[in-house]
């Protein structure tokens, strides 16, 4: 492919980015027409939503555009299985300016396709339209398979909390990327594409979590949402959450306790859920903490005390790109 989008103009930008794709079985009409069929045999969709900007949530010279593909679609579609159902589509709005080169969105389709292969979704349609700046607007689709969705305000004293994924690795390659470094490796390709543990979510639901959630803001804040639409108290046991030597070392190097990236730092997307104490989980659930009656607030603490440092919101006052 050569040229820029603008040479190659809106039309030939949808057949470029379409004839990429791949369908499943779930997908009764794909892009093409006015709109998607997408079966939904449980009668009812899981829908989410999420914007990213260039410069705020991703940057060209820290990924490429197939990371950013795969990193769109993976915060998507982390939030369907974090609601206990299955990933069925995805849809793509998109911005871009008309010098962009025409490799980049190809690219970055690509990298959204083989997220959704993972998910085991398909992308169904969307748009694209010219702007300043490069805007991805993915919006998701699952089905609940006859279960019942795990929202947050399921939470009751006696619960454990347990987690399944990473934690903190994405901020961990973070730090090592704002210092100009890309390395350790491992880091720096878990912040520019996150691997969510899609699965773990319907298994979830099938163990009886009576609330869920993806780590997309931080471990704190995000069990802090459970906490609040719950009324109840959560305590973590920092002693019972892994930290890898190679994170501990990227905090010595960098002077930060990395036990804040890991209750702190968003963009890993593990799944963290709470489940009757009685429920036996499988080896890839580490429990790390239990649900208790709120002493006053509803509110997330760290081995028994308040914990100060705010996870990411958008609004916040230092928030830099990605």
């Amino acid at each position: 492919m050569k040229g820029t989008v603008g040479e190659l103009g809106e039309f030939g930008l949808i057949r470029e980015l379409t004839s990429r794709l791949t369908t499943t079985s779930a997908v009764k009409l794909g892009p093409g027409d006015d709109a998607a069929v997408v079966a939904a045999p449980d009668r009812r969709v899981v829908a989410s939503t999420d914007v990213l900007l260039e410069g705020r949530h991703f940057r060209r010279d820290w990924s490429t555009a197939y990371d950013v593909g795969r990193k769109a679609a993976a915060q998507n579609l982390a939030d369907i299985a974090a609601m206990g159902a299955v990933p069925t589509a995805l849809l793509l709005g998109l911005v871009v300016p008309a010098d962009l080169p025409v490799t980049w969105p190809a690219e970055m389709m690509d990298g959204i396709r083989d997220e959704c292969q993972v998910a085991g979704a398909a992308v169904v349609g969307g748009d694209v339209v010219r702007g300043d700046a490069i805007t991805i607007a993915i919006t998701a689709l699952g089905d609940l398979r006859n279960h019942e969705p795990v929202t947050r305000s399921g939470a009751r004293p006696g619960d454990v909390v347990a987690v399944t994924g990473w934690l903190g690795w994405s901020a961990a390659g973070h730090a090592v990327l704002s210092r100009g470094f890309r390395s350790p490796r491992a880091f720096v390709e878990a912040h520019r594409r996150p691997e969510p543990p899609y699965h773990a979510g319907p298994a979830a639901a099938g163990l009886g979590a009576t609330a869920m959630t993806d780590v997309s803001d931080g471990l704190v804040a995000d069990l802090g949402h459970i906490a609040e639409a719950s009324q109840v108290r959560i305590d973590l046991r920092s002693g019972d959450i892994d930290i890898p030597s190679q994170m501990s070392d990227i905090g010595q190097a960098v002077g930060v306790d990395p036990i804040q990236w890991v209750l702190s730092g968003g963009e890993d997307h593990a799944i963290v859920a709470t489940f009757p104490s009685d429920v036996k989980l499988p080896a890839r659930w580490k429990v790390i903490g239990e649900v208790l009656n709120p002493s006053a607030l509803p509110q997330v603490t760290v081995d028994g005390a308040p914990w100060v440092h705010a996870g990411w919101d958008h609004f916040g006052d230092d928030q830099g790109a990605e």
